[in-house]
């Protein structure tokens, strides 16, 4: 195209190599979560979302079953350009009637026979929210040893799980544990919930197996809005500790803080890193990602530090409200935008004049680039894919 040779002049001229650009972005995996097509119900036959987390809109067409889902995540991938996995909750087998501490690989072979046909990797997560054994608000923390046990089991059976997409698909499945478990108002006792959950977390990873093992954090939820058990500094420790992936979830901390302030900080203590991508408005209501600042600040970070090889990039969002396959499809090309946009930064130009102390000079180059025709390169990128550009999809 006549608009990508003259785009490709154009940042030649400020010494990027945008054939490279196209090259490595085709190659970054972004991980899809099946949550969206569905609003978070899952499969196991239950009506009401509980773990301090909602899903809002009435919008028709959630999916009803497994097979309704795959047939969404098919329509959806034809319009996303890239490399792609998929990401599946506990609850998203074919699991009604299976109580979560007995989930097998075999309640979910559908998913490793559609992603291998399809030359797709699966990312798994426990589900411990949506059950009675979920209904006061802890799981691996609660004082029951038998709750615990419980959920104890359904972690290590879910692992067993990825493990098993890791061994039929040919990459290392992720498999990230996040629990809600805290309080509405203020406990009288914030250490030994933590003891309890450190105690639990043991257990769970005491089998080496061939995942990438992710522990996630959570500031607050509906319904624990006074302590979480599983803070930030407390899954930060624990990873460091015990050489395990840190998830950081965009709405998972305070509304005045982002994740992109922290990937460079924990990147020197953590081997690596699952990013779950959202956009918290206000707090952490999961809404569709947009091209916005923290999108591309969140690339630039990946890409400016070199930490492709240790930065697992997934999406977290449901939106009832819109369509379901769109809002994936919106979410994975922003993701996507936001990467070739870092991916087009001169950075050795911005670096070089940062350590010449050339501010001047940095903040120039930094705005001036903003404008660079990365659009062009883009719809280039789509072409060469067969996937529709703009507004075409």
């Amino acid at each position: 195209m006549k608009a990508y040779e003259l785009a490709k002049e154009q940042y030649a001229a400020v010494g990027i190599d945008t054939e490279a650009a196209l090259e490595t972005l085709d190659t970054i995996p972004i991980s899809m979560h099946c949550w969206q097509g569905d609003d978070v119900r899952g499969f196991e036959g239950a009506q009401e979302l509980t773990g301090g987390i909602q899903s809002t809109g009435n919008h028709p067409g959630a999916a009803a079953d497994a097979d309704e889902l795959r047939a969404m995540i098919d329509e959806a991938l034809a319009l996303i350009p890239g490399a792609a996995r998929v990401n599946l909750h506990a609850i998203y087998g074919d699991v009604k009637g299976v109580e979560r501490d007995r989930i097998e690989p075999e309640h979910f072979a559908a998913w490793t026979d559609w992603a291998k046909r399809r030359a797709l990797a699966l990312d798994f997560n426990p589900t411990l929210f949506s059950h009675k054994n979920s209904a006061d608000g802890l799981t691996l923390s609660h004082p029951d040893k038998a709750v615990r046990d419980f959920w104890i089991e359904h972690c290590k059976r879910s692992r067993a799980v990825a493990a098993s997409f890791t061994a039929a698909l040919g990459s290392p499945s992720v498999c990230n544990l996040w629990v809600a478990d805290g309080f509405k108002d203020m406990p009288a006792d914030t250490l030994t919930p933590r003891k309890r959950l450190a105690e639990s977390l043991d257990t769970i990873f005491s089998e080496k197996l061939d995942i990438v093992d992710a522990v996630e954090s959570k500031l607050f939820g509906i319904g624990v809005e006074s302590f979480t058990a599983g803070s930030h500094e407390f899954y930060m420790g624990y990873a460091i500790k015990n050489g395990l992936t840190l998830c950081l979830d965009a709405g998972h901390f305070h509304p005045t803080e982002v994740i992109s302030a922290k990937i460079s900080a924990v990147s020197l203590f953590v081997n690596s890193l699952l990013l779950h991508v959202s956009r918290p408005v206000r707090w952490d209501s999961d809404h569709v990602i947009l091209l916005d600042d923290e999108l591309t600040a969140i690339a630039r970070e990946i890409i400016r530090h070199r930490l492709l090889d240790r930065v697992h990039i997934g999406l977290d969002y449901f939106d009832g409200s819109i369509d379901r396959v769109t809002a994936w499809a919106i979410g994975m090309r922003n993701m996507r935008k936001a990467l070739l946009i870092a991916l087009l930064e001169p950075y050795e130009k911005l670096r070089d004049a940062e350590t010449a102390f050339d501010f001047t000079r940095r903040l120039t180059i930094m705005e001036e680039c903003k404008t660079l025709p990365w659009t062009a390169v883009w719809d280039e990128y789509c072409s060469r894919a067969n996937k529709p550009a703009r507004l075409a999809y």
